[in-house]
């Protein structure tokens, strides 16, 4: 009886446990009907292969489910979302790079080591718990009462499939995760190839933008600033002084900013897959349509700009491999870590601060022709330590070597991420240290020849914005000339750099972003503004929504 007792223990609790770090509560979740039903199930089989061949079959189910329903607390946590094993399995790569960025190779590679074995040691004791040395008889007590369980069990979990429960707290966890998985990998297998119909039968062409022809446009992201860092109270008395101040300090150098907003197709991470969406003009929520996109001959913000006479450049501080990606974009140059001269220290994740990075952009890349920039900033990416101040002194900043001082201040972020109060303290410090900055920049480079466009690329993770934040991201658009920001005001932005933010959960998708500059700026909207002049602009406005409409449809 004990051995019974304690089968079910081990595989209830196996089961159970990541239903109560997925959903934060315990007295929700006790029992899974599965375990009472394997348990019995084990030691009434008589010992053969069938029974081998049986409990085998248990323990990867057991393990799947057990990885699958853990995979989906993380990537809750993470992501706001579930696992999509469809998805995310190529996502373990970047898992390990991200570990080795925050604690280094050796303690990544020993934690991920240490993981393996924690599997296998769980694997090893489900087959032995599963596989017992001894039957059970009916005829006997402890039998009878396995028998019992089992019936009891699997007449509750048939009731639960069919929608009747009758235990509060009891679950099928097993049973869920497995069909929950199944729909998921049919459903996106589906939507894959609808995805790449849609590549093919409807692609969105390149157009020149004449009326940005001869500027430079610069396409800042800067990392986790959503608008939860701007609604929430606890973040809102950090960074909503600093955009006040960033809007006296624009104003005083007659450069206009105006904000809105944009909703990002991630949360939490994956921020290439933001910028493709921006580039792109497509919803790109996921790696795989991340993939096909750029396999298929898909054009991007950047063969816009190159039809305009703009050179290209993408500025990447946070690529350290090899990133074919960029190739497929069309860049004409691309700026990633190594090729960057830097000669400070990384900040644990972040290679270089953000500072260093827009300084060398101004200095070595941009250069004297019209340019279309993408830059993708990183200092607020996590584990958000340390914190950095701005440098008045832009001419100090040099190779980096000034930033050395700062290589090991603040706590390591093994030591900061045991307090979750301190790190989003230290989250709305890195982001207000990522905003001011590029404010200080805009100064710098901003003139009636730019467009710059600063967004976050996705809000941070739950843990920092909470389960149900909008999906919505900061934007501010600025440049010498008011005439630029025009366009952007009559599609809801407000002067300033503070958006309406009671609209945030309205915010139209970021995949917006590249019809609004074709629509705006392109060769029809400049149609009209030269008709305008003879008499015309009544019938090319009225040709301009009919193809404004078509594009956002799109």
């Amino acid at each position: 009886m004990s051995r019974l007792l304690l089968m079910i223990l081990m595989l209830n609790f196996l089961l159970i446990a990541p239903l109560w770090w997925r959903f934060g509560e315990i007295s929700a979740y006790l029992l899974a009907w599965e375990a009472l039903i394997m348990a019995p199930l084990m030691l009434l089989l008589p010992a053969s292969q069938a029974r081998r061949i049986v409990g085998v079959g248990f323990v990867s189910w057991v393990m799947l489910a057990t990885a699958a329903n853990l995979g989906t607390a993380a990537t809750q946590m993470a992501f706001a979302r579930p696992l999509n094993l469809y998805l995310d399995v190529p996502l373990l790569r970047s898992i390990y790079h991200l570990l080795v960025g925050n604690v280094g190779q050796l303690l990544a590679v020993c934690a991920m080591l240490a993981g393996a074995a924690v599997l296998v040691t769980i694997t090893v004791g489900l087959a032995r718990l599963l596989l017992p040395p001894v039957t059970y008889s009916v005829k006997r007590l402890p039998g009878a009462v396995a028998l019992m369980l089992m019936a009891v069990a699997t007449t509750s979990a048939a009731l639960e499939l069919n929608g009747v429960r009758l235990v509060d707290s009891a679950r099928l966890p097993m049973v869920n995760t497995t069909r929950f998985q199944w729909q998921q990998i049919t459903d996106t297998h589906a939507a894959r190839l609808a995805f790449t119909d849609q590549l093919e039968a409807a692609p969105l062409e390149a157009r020149s933008l004449p009326g940005l022809e001869g500027h430079n446009v610069l396409l800042t992201f800067i990392e986790s600033y959503g608008i939860s860092a701007l609604e929430d109270p606890r973040y809102a008395s950090v960074l909503q002084p600093t955009l006040a101040d960033m809007q006296q300090r624009l104003a005083a150098r007659d450069l206009h900013v105006v904000s809105g907003m944009l909703k990002s197709p991630i949360r939490g991470g994956q921020s290439w897959l933001a910028h493709a969406t921006a580039l792109s003009g497509r919803w790109i929520d996921n790696q795989l349509w991340y993939q096909l996109m750029l396999d298929s001959d898909h054009s991007t913000l950047i063969d816009d700009f190159r039809a305009t006479g703009q050179r290209t450049l993408s500025v990447m501080p946070a690529i350290t491999l090899a990133w074919p990606e960029g190739e497929a974009y069309g860049f004409d140059e691309i700026a990633a870590a190594k090729d960057i001269a830097y000669a400070g220290p990384a900040l644990n994740w972040v290679t270089m601060p953000d500072q260093f990075t827009l300084d060398y952009t101004q200095r070595y890349l941009l250069g004297e022709t019209p340019v279309f920039a993408q830059l993708a900033l990183i200092s607020s990416h996590a584990p958000w330590t340390p914190i950095l101040p701005v440098l008045d002194d832009w001419s100090s900043i040099g190779d980096g070597g000034i930033f050395a001082p700062w290589e090991d201040a603040g706590d390591p972020p093994e030591v900061l991420w045991q307090d979750i109060e301190r790190i989003r303290d230290h989250y709305a410090w890195s982001v207000d240290y990522a905003v001011k900055v590029t404010g200080r920049w805009a100064e710098r480079v901003v003139d009636d020849h730019t467009l710059m466009i600063v967004l976050g690329d996705h809000q941070a993770a739950p843990l920092i914005t909470g389960d149900d934040a909008s999906a919505a991201v900061p934007v501010h658009i600025i440049s010498g000339d008011p005439e630029l920001l025009a366009p952007f005001i009559k599609r809801g932005f407000v002067p300033g750099t503070l958006p309406a933010l009671e609209e945030a959960n309205d915010a139209p998708r970021m995949s917006q972003l590249r019809h609004w500059l074709q629509a705006d700026f392109g060769k029809l909207a400049i149609d009209v503004v030269a008709d305008s002049a003879t008499g015309k602009i009544a019938d090319s406005r009225s040709a301009s929504s009919s193809k404004t409409m078509t594009r956002t449809q799109q």
